[in-house]
């Protein structure tokens, strides 16, 4: 009996024991997971430029897009052009986003929208000046003359604007974009109508106002400057001057009555 007794309390005090250690064991094992299914920033932004290299023609355009939407600063994407007779040209092109510094959520929005509205215009294979014409606004001259105003996703953005309105502007739905840009803006319905373009030059400050007439080119009203001057007009004849009254007599006094 006393066996028995004594096998039944060491039993019973190694399932304590195990119970003690329990909660210990599973906090250890929630730390663990808890900081494996953390963000590593780092990760975020490699991630991000490779979705877009394509996009941005090269790994370090992407990297530089991802990098200054991230916090706001200068942009730097370089162009790479070969050339019959004169061998690779390289050109570079700088400028600061529209808006301050984005999240990560939000930047993939940003050159998403920009992608979809680059395809749209017809541009696939964007040079660094149409990327920024894309994020911060401008005009695309073609080649036939012609011209596409691009609004500037970062310049609606900074000006209030939500990504869906954004989206909306363009004639997008802001789901079908983040699923597939470039799908989303082939699609549309402006699309077709600028297929296989060829743009002459990027202009940057115009606003859409630019292709119509000036105030000079209106027909005004008739400049006062040739207007008759009033000096030759006849004028009145001068009246002649009234003839003095003579003067009274001096009354005499009245004769005696």
């Amino acid at each position: 009996m006393k066996i028995r007794h004594l096998t039944l309390t060491l039993v019973c005090a190694a399932v304590l024991a195990g119970l003690a250690a329990a909660p210990a064991m599973a906090q250890s094992t929630t730390t663990s997971g808890t900081s494996t299914t953390s963000t590593n920033p780092n990760q975020e932004s490699t991630r991000l430029s490779t979705e877009f290299t394509s996009f941005a023609d090269s790994d370090a355009n992407s990297q530089a897009l991802v990098t200054g939407l991230r916090n706001g600063t200068a942009i730097t994407l370089t162009d790479t052009t070969a050339g019959t007779t004169t061998g690779t040209t390289t050109t570079t092109t700088t400028f600061t986003p529209a808006t301050g510094k984005l999240g990560y959520g939000n930047v993939k929005i940003a050159l998403s929208l920009a992608e979809a509205s680059l395809t749209q215009a017809g541009i696939t294979d964007p040079t660094a000046a149409e990327l920024e014409a894309a994020l911060n606004g401008g005009t695309l001259v073609l080649a036939d003359g012609t011209s596409v105003d691009l609004k500037g996703v970062l310049a609606l953005r900074a000006a209030g604007e939500g990504w869906g309105q954004i989206a909306n502007s363009m004639g997008f739905k802001l789901g079908d974009v983040m699923r597939s840009p470039k799908a989303a803006g082939s699609v549309s319905a402006s699309a077709h109508a600028h297929a296989n373009v060829s743009v002459d030059k990027v202009v940057f400050g115009r606003s859409h106002m630019t292709d119509h007439p000036s105030a000079t080119d209106h027909p005004g009203k008739p400049d006062f400057v040739g207007k008759p001057d009033f000096a030759g007009k006849p004028t009145l004849p001068t009246l002649p001057d009234r003839p003095q009254l003579p003067d009274h007599p001096s009354r005499v006094g009245r004769p005696g009555g």
